[in-house]
């Protein structure tokens, strides 16, 4: 470990006094006393992610016309964020899992694609957040072979930190108001990574704080103004008060609980079809789900707010096997929670599966939107906290 102060004990100590703070004022009063509300250090970004090198093979990612992102601003939103699989910008053998000695072979007329979205995004006042989905030794999802380990092998590391100078010096002269880092998507770490079921939980902090502070050092060696986000710890939902002494925004998810958020998500559960249908708020598997467990879920977030850390909802939404219903009136909750605290999101996607767009739900009288199909009760949900 650095040498560093105690993040977890000077954050404890913060929150006590507040704590007691708040205890004074109600002691001190025959009416009730609220303090305000923590300010947020991020700017409450509204938008969606943009999928377009989603995959490793970048032609067959899910490309957004430039109307996609005219639309996104006409309809008050102002963020997308880019995840980004690395392979998809490299020279090598596709036909074979990627070697070490292939990871820093960049790709200059692959790199040029994405830098033309992320201009077609500033273009339309769209605030990019770039983000590496599948890093150097590391990736959420599974299916594909790694040559090292992220959180344990300094290789990897150095490749992840290579990959992030790359980006810092190639937008070195972009504001910091245009343009964010989001460091690595989801921390995981499962028992056998090439198996997308197998058990797993969070990175243990201490090599998550390794590889995190690494990476930020690179990056604000080279443009010291750089906003830098991390992704909340076990695949994103764990907010992390040991990194609150690190000049690092935090990223939450907006997939609580999960069998409203990837109802039958076959990436997700091993036997979706054996689901029972989701209500909300209601019962799953005789526990009870509603507004007050999604507050108790973002608890923690909350405090990271109070304690000077910024905070914004990198990912949310819902998979179109849950029913609309169900999804609007969860969704809702979560929405409003976010609002209240000044944390903006991104919705997974734009047009998909988790999107506003061409959601293919088979319960929604979708409006045609030049030749594409909208969800109009999505949109206006959406626009109401944009």
């Amino acid at each position: 470990m650095d040498n560093i102060h105690h993040p977890r004990r000077d954050f404890l100590k913060k929150s006590a006094l507040a704590t007691a703070g708040m205890s004074l004022g109600l002691s001190t009063s025959s009416t009730a006393f609220h303090l305000p509300k923590p300010k947020n250090k991020l700017p409450a970004w509204r938008g969606f992610n943009l999928l377009d090198f989603f995959s490793p093979e970048m032609e067959k990612g899910r490309k957004n016309k430039a109307e996609n992102l005219r639309w996104m601003a006409d309809w008050g939103f102002d963020f997308v964020r880019i995840p980004i699989s690395y392979p998809s910008y490299l020279q090598f053998d596709r036909s074979k899992p990627i070697l070490p000695e292939e990871v820093l072979n960049f790709d200059e007329a692959r790199l040029e694609e994405i830098d033309n979205l992320i201009y077609q995004a500033h273009s339309n006042g769209l605030h990019v957040s770039l983000n590496l989905h599948r890093a150097p030794g590391f990736c959420i999802n599974a299916g594909f072979k790694e040559p090292y380990n992220l959180w344990q092998d300094q290789e990897a590391l150095d490749a992840f930190c290579a990959h992030w100078e790359m980006w810092s010096k190639r937008y070195r002269h972009i504001s910091s108001k245009k343009l964010s880092f989001d460091l690595v998507n989801e921390p995981f770490k499962r028992l056998d990574p090439n198996d997308q079921h197998s058990p797993g939980g969070p990175v243990p902090v201490d090599e998550y704080r390794r590889v995190a502070k690494a990476a930020l050092e690179t990056i604000k060696g080279i443009n010291k103004k750089r906003l830098v986000i991390a992704d909340g710890n076990g695949g994103g939902g764990m907010a992390i008060p040991e990194f609150a002494d690190l000049d690092l925004g935090q990223s939450c998810r907006g997939y609580f609980p999960s069998h409203i958020s990837h109802h039958k998500a076959t990436w997700v559960f091993k036997d979706p079809d054996a689901l029972p249908e989701p209500s909300w708020p209601g019962n799953n598997n005789e526990v009870y789900y509603g507004r007050e467990n999604l507050e108790k879920h973002y608890a923690p977030w909350i405090e990271l707010l109070k304690n000077g850390v910024g905070v914004h909802c990198g990912e949310c939404g819902c998979f179109n096997k849950t029913p609309h219903d169900v999804f609007l009136a969860w969704f809702g909750d979560v929405l409003d929670i976010l609002d209240e605290n000044g944390i903006g999101f991104g919705i997974w996607e734009f047009s998909g599966a988790f999107g506003v767009m061409n959601s293919g739900r088979a319960d929604v009288e979708y409006e045609d939107w030049y030749g594409q199909k909208l969800d109009r009760k999505m949109l206006n949900l959406l626009t109401k906290y944009a």
